[in-house]
């Protein structure tokens, strides 16, 4: 028994080979003919991927997530402290975070990371009412951005592989405590 009479019949066209260009043309024409045939089949083949991934769902990046840093890290002096009590300890937060590390599922981790709120509690130093008023401005920021859904700080902040967003919210609330004179 042969092995072509094993496999299931399938309807495939058979593969065309592009004609040969008349022998009578010159150099330069047969290259202008295959380059018109390559153009043809690279734009079909640019309808079909776009045909082919049509499907998949993608999110617009957002500009705030460049990253516009050196690549070689330096310290930073914080900036110009916010006038306001809870919108400078959210900067301070916020540079802490910079300087100090990110981590999530903890507050503090083995190298000294934290973790967005680890970070305010820590910057807060034993304040614990400027603590939650903080707290309070960052979860209302990460609302306004990400939806009611969100239940608490530090579940927003463990549901992130990476610092970036974070670090983020915890600047973009430190202008909102700002804009509210907090």
């Amino acid at each position: 028994m042969s092995h072509a009479s094993l496999s299931p019949a399938i309807d495939h066209p058979a593969p065309t080979a592009p004609a040969a260009p008349p022998a009578d043309l010159s150099l330069e024409e047969r290259l202008t003919l295959v380059n018109t045939a390559m153009t043809a089949r690279l734009d079909e083949a640019a309808v079909a991927y776009e045909v082919n991934t049509a499907h998949i769902p993608i999110e617009p990046v957002d500009l705030a997530d460049v990253v516009t840093v050196p690549l070689t890290p330096t310290l930073q002096p914080p900036p110009e402290s916010y006038p306001t009590p809870v919108a400078a300890l959210l900067q301070r937060a916020h540079h802490r975070l910079l300087t100090g590390g990110w981590c999530s599922d903890v507050l503090v981790d083995e190298d000294g990371a934290r973790c967005m709120l680890g970070a305010i509690r820590a910057e807060a130093r034993g304040d614990s009412g400027l603590e939650a008023s903080a707290a309070s401005v960052l979860l209302d920021a990460i609302r306004r951005r990400f939806g009611d859904d969100v239940d608490s700080v530090p579940s927003f902040n463990d549901a992130h592989g990476s610092a970036r967003v974070p670090l983020r919210m915890v600047d973009q609330a430190a202008g909102l405590a700002d804009a509210r004179g907090l």
